[in-house]
């Protein structure tokens, strides 16, 4: 462990033992402002719209949906305080708030619920649009209560209602328009405890107190500005110099976080990530060019010093993944073929490939310069092993632009996994959801018909012992497979003043964490 691992690793020992104490501390505080960092801008603030890690950080805290959760994954109520299960496991039925209105004072109802699902969502969200495969009916049963009809039980349906994935839209604001052309999506309206107030593009979004909000006394602080601040350095300095008091996971440079941990009333956690267990791959173009070819696709894996890079770029912070299912994740499967770092491996299977030195263009993320050095970190690797890489550089609207027109040849990227393999993982491999225009699906293209029917196989398997045999075929075959390099299994420390209390309450963490936090100031 170097120094800068073990001074991490002490912080976030302080952290859970100042949590600790807080269950003995003062009652919360009323106002104040969260100075927050987000990194990088947000390209909308429509849940359903944008699926981007910094979409969901900002807007969770402005949209709701039916529940949330703890970190284990439990089921806490949210929109709905009551649930029933029938005895066969395919009919939910919610009970929702009666109390809730929309930021513009519109009462939030049950057909608010339905048309979210049936119509918004499932035009919208390709992750969730998988699981609403499973559903074979969603009706109001009154102005309060939803019902779910399942075709048959669906393991993981409990888990599919947390905001980022079922983000409960304004049925009154949206029914009947062009869902991307409406005008509202410049002014985000949701159910959560703040409201959006201003955008300045480039500069900071502000949302402000909900004085409506359903839940008594809640929130505490007054607002919350999400600061846009481009450079790496620069978003550490505003915290040094306490300008902002938290800086969400990713916010900062790897190579910053050992150094910021130490500064006085600093707690650091890594907490807050447990329902999106985040892995980090490049997209590999599986339909043409020298990537179509399985062993091209395999001397990728083996080109590139995964631990390296997890090492030196990464603090020492994740895990090496050794397929497309998290080590955190339910059904993970450890027995699959590995890619140890061997560019000797890579180079035969290269030549047998017939590999001419065709240029392979990559797509760094943009989103710092972690990302940009870790990109030229793979591309040395790969071209030490023969390939011809070539890096373009995008912002992140190019990005979203390329990947969603299949416009590259190799694309860095990271995307949660939910908890279970039928929610995070399966849509990156599945047939049915290869559609142009999404960075969130089978980008690839990858098709394997034995791998699509492990999928549906596995999604209502019972009990979870046959789940776990199903998704153990299909990661094997995946993993033989290659259609993704797979690169971390990513830890990302959130860093904040320990005056900021009870920020991290769920599995979601920031996402929807304002809601409690409060200053003891």
């Amino acid at each position: 462990m170097t120094k800068g691992q073990r001074a991490i690793a002490l912080a976030m020992a302080a952290a859970v033992t100042a949590a600790a104490g807080s269950a003995l501390a003062e009652e919360p505080k009323r106002g104040g402002t969260a100075n927050v960092v987000i990194q990088p801008e947000p390209p909308g603030l429509i849940m359903g719209l944008w699926q981007n890690a910094p979409t969901q950080m900002v807007a969770g805290n402005i949209y709701e949906s039916l529940l949330k959760y703890d970190q284990e994954l439990n089921p806490l109520p949210s929109l709905a305080t009551e649930w029933e299960v029938n005895d066969d496991g395919t009919v939910y039925t919610f009970h929702l708030k009666d109390n809730v209105l929309w930021h513009d004072g519109e009462p939030m109802t049950a057909d608010d619920v339905v048309f979210s699902v049936t119509d918004f969502l499932a035009e919208t969200h390709p992750r969730l649009r998988v699981s609403l495969e499973h559903v074979e009916n969603v009706e109001a049963l009154d102005d309060h209560t939803v019902q779910f009809t399942l075709k048959q039980p669906f393991g993981p349906f409990m888990g599919i209602f947390e905001v980022g994935s079922m983000p409960i839209t304004p049925k009154h604001i949206y029914e009947g328009t062009n869902f991307q052309d409406n005008p509202a999506n410049n002014h985000p309206i949701g159910t959560g405890p703040f409201k959006f107030a201003e955008w300045e593009r480039g500069s900071h979004i502000h949302l402000v107190r909900n004085e409506d909000y359903h839940v008594e006394g809640l929130p505490y602080l007054d607002e919350v500005y999400w600061h846009v601040i481009p450079d790496g350095a620069s978003r550490a300095v505003a915290y040094e110099n306490g300008d902002v008091d938290v800086l969400p996971g990713g916010s900062v440079e790897n190579f910053d976080v050992a150094r910021l941990s130490e500064l006085p009333n600093t707690c650091i956690t890594g907490g807050g990530w447990e329902y999106f267990s985040p892995m980090a791959w490049m997209w590999l173009n599986n339909r043409e060019g020298p990537l179509a070819d399985k062993r091209v696709r395999q001397a990728v894996l083996y080109s590139i010093d995964r631990e390296f890079a997890r090492d030196a770029i990464w603090n020492g912070l994740g895990e090496v993944p050794t397929g497309p299912v998290s080590s955190k994740v339910r059904f993970y499967e450890p027995d699959v073929p590995r890619y140890d770092y061997d560019p000797d491996k890579a180079r035969e299977l290269l030549e047998e490939a017939g590999y001419d030195g065709e240029e392979i263009r990559m797509l760094p993320l943009p989103y710092g310069e972690t990302w940009q050095r870790w990109a030229e970190a793979v591309r040395q690797n790969m071209q030490e092993a023969g390939f011809n890489v070539s890096m373009e550089a995008t912002d992140v609207g190019g990005w979203n632009q390329r990947l969603g027109d299949w416009d590259y040849d190799m694309a860095f990227t990271y995307l949660y996994q939910y908890g279970d393999p039928a929610l995070g993982v399966t849509r990156n491999y599945i047939s049915s959801n290869i559609a142009k225009g999404s960075q969130w699906n089978n980008v690839q293209g990858y098709e394997d018909e034995r791998v699509d029917e492990l999928a549906d196989e596995g999604a209502v398997a019972f009990p979870d012992e046959k789940r776990q045999e199903i998704y153990s075929e299909m990661q094997k075959i995946i993993v033989e497979d290659a259609p993704i390099a797979w690169l971390l299994e990513i830890e990302f420390p959130t860093i904040y003043r320990c005056d900021m209390k009870d920020l991290i309450q769920t599995a979601i963490g920031v996402n929807d964490g304002f809601g409690d936090a409060w200053l003891d100031r």
